[in-house]
């Protein structure tokens, strides 16, 4: 069943019963919800039983005065626009309405459409009034499920440098890590721990936006600046301007707009696309990558003075199979968080199925944890998820048996058996991934294949 678009409410507050009317009927047909009361006793009870969006507010009413009425209003919900009415064009009584908390007023005898026209804005300044809210809140749920969630003694070393990194006003950060163990959240918890809180979080993946058109998304453009540029653009370096940019997959940034990028990083100016004046900025870069930055520096691929400007202060986030503490706080997390947005009650993990995800390898670390926690709870229809609700490839794995070291007798196995059991063990875990497995081993890949075509293992 489709959910019920709520209406704008409009409450009209006026004692002349021609306007009261005529207003009713104007608004109603624009689709809102309206209420009207002549006297200011009754729109103070309309905004206990209702939540109104935007009131038009008479300054001179038969039991009240207008200022007075705004004022019980907003004790009751401060999120009310108020347009205020009045028949006497004084500065000094624009003044005392604004200063109440008035959005707004407007002069009698008025425009119909400029009076719409400002009713228009109202609302649209409460819709994005509370989307900014919804947005601060959700960023503050982040960081309190990254501060809650996370067990482990390495992932709490990670948070203790979060926070630390946090109370530095500028200083950058470098956060490396596997796709999917959440660079983006850590990112944003650096945001929202330090005093930018209140500024714009602003995220760019560098690997989404083709080459020549990166350099204009960053910095913006001037009119003119190319064929298609009607007009000036900021970038979103000027719109992050108070707060912080989080620069995903740095990596795969061209090399020949890194120049650009670094001036960025040691003065805070840059200019736009076409533009012949510096920008000043007051933004926090922290940038992101999967990939090995030093390794790109020796291949000449990234520029050694901007890996080591960004690396001012690395935070390695380690994969999920290496903080295996950390899978059953973080699965039941996604589980109250699904069952909030469902509209379910919480349901309960089965013991096979706690046994399953603490032994996979999480090759796709805590996105992918995420993703079968909300599948499992879309297919399973009782309060227990089991087993059969898990991908059929996460439950394979595991009951694939694979010889391991601690199963055969030390006295009676080889230094190569047992080698060779280990090998088999890590291979499988991350599903043949060899630059995944040559990591966890510690040894360079083609060392890895060698092995296998040693043991004749490479299929």
């Amino acid at each position: 069943m489709k959910s019920k678009i709520m209406e704008p409410v409009l409450l009209i507050v006026e004692d002349d019963d021609v306007i009261r009317k005529t207003l009713s009927e104007v608004f109603a047909k624009k689709g809102l919800k309206v209420l009207s009361a002549d006297k200011g006793r009754d729109a103070l009870e309309f905004v206990k039983a209702h939540k109104i969006d935007v009131t038009l507010l008479d300054l001179k009413l038969p039991d009240m005065n207008g200022l007075t009425i705004l004022k019980n209003m907003h004790e009751v919900d401060d999120s009310i626009m108020a347009i205020v009415v009045t028949a006497y064009p004084e500065v000094k009584t624009a003044i005392s309405a604004m200063k109440a908390g008035a959005y707004d007023y407007i002069n009698k005898p008025f425009e119909l459409e400029e009076l719409k026209l400002l009713v228009d804005k109202a609302l649209e300044t409460k819709r994005l009034k509370s989307e900014v809210e919804i947005l601060r809140r959700e960023k503050g749920d982040e960081c309190v499920f990254l501060q809650t969630v996370g067990s482990s003694y390495k992932f709490k070393a990670v948070m203790e440098l979060v926070k630390t990194m946090a109370q530095t006003p500028k200083t950058s950060a470098l956060i490396q890590g596997e796709t999917g163990t959440g660079k983006e959240l850590i990112a944003n918890a650096i945001h929202c721990l330090s005093d930018r809180k209140g500024g714009p979080f602003i995220k760019l993946n560098c690997s989404a936006i083709p080459d020549n058109l990166l350099e204009a998304e960053m910095f913006g453009y001037e009119k003119g600046a190319f064929t298609d540029a009607k007009q000036s653009k900021k970038g979103l370096f000027e719109l992050a301007d108070g707060g912080t940019i989080f620069l995903d997959e740095i990596g795969d940034m061209d090399i020949k707009l890194q120049p650009k990028f670094l001036q960025v990083l040691e003065n805070q100016t840059f200019r736009r696309v076409g533009g012949i004046r510096d920008m000043h900025v007051d933004v926090r870069v922290v940038a992101a990558t999967n990939k090995n930055l030093a390794s790109m520096v020796r291949e000449k691929s990234f520029r050694e003075d901007l890996y080591y400007r960004l690396k001012v202060m690395v935070i390695d986030i380690p994969p999920l199979r290496e903080r295996r503490e950390d899978v059953m706080p973080l699965a039941e997390y996604f589980i109250r968080l699904n069952s909030k947005s469902f509209g379910e009650g919480i349901k309960k993990l089965s013991t096979e199925c706690r046994d399953i995800l603490l032994k996979y390898s999480w090759p796709g670390n805590v996105r992918e944890l995420k993703n079968i926690i909300e599948r499992a709870m879309i297919l399973a229809h009782t309060d227990r998820i089991l087993p059969e609700h898990l991908p059929r490839e996460l439950v394979d794995e595991i009951s694939i048996s694979v010889p391991s070291y601690h199963e055969t007798n030390p006295v009676n196995t080889t230094l190569e058996e047992v080698e060779k059991a280990h090998v088999m063990r890590v291979v499988n875990s991350v599903k043949g991934n060899i630059s995944q497995a040559s990591r966890i081993l510690g040894i360079a890949r083609q060392h890895l294949r060698k092995k296998l075509q040693k043991y004749s293992l490479s299929s």
